[in-house]
């Protein structure tokens, strides 16, 4: 199970936008990066295409793991990630929880 999932909000601590936050639009397990919607948004020069016109482009560039935190779900303060199993026998679950607060991350 994954501590940084798409959907999930997220910390900068490192980088040119750190202490910002943003939402995680892909992660890229592999690599260990993320994209965060706003954070580190380089240009880009594209040619024109059938869908697309030519110009200069913002885009989301990708970010180390290392460098995101997940939010912690009561104040938005960076937090780290632990696991906890919900419920017993056949219904029970492995549930992502925030360290600090001790609140479920997963909904």
């Amino acid at each position: 199970m994954q501590k940084i999932k798409k959907g999930d909000k997220v910390v900068v601590l490192a980088g040119k936008d750190k202490g910002r936050a943003g939402e995680v639009l892909k992660v890229m397990p592999k690599d260990d990066r993320a994209v965060v919607r706003g954070i580190n948004m380089v240009k880009r020069h594209t040619r024109q295409s059938a869908t697309q016109e030519a110009g200069i482009i913002s885009k989301e560039a990708s970010i180390h793991l290392s460098n995101l935190s997940v939010a912690d779900p009561k104040d938005g303060k960076p937090t780290r990630v632990g696991f906890k199993v919900v419920g017993e026998g056949e219904s029970a679950r492995k549930v992502r929880v925030a360290k600090r607060s001790g609140e479920q991350i997963d909904v």
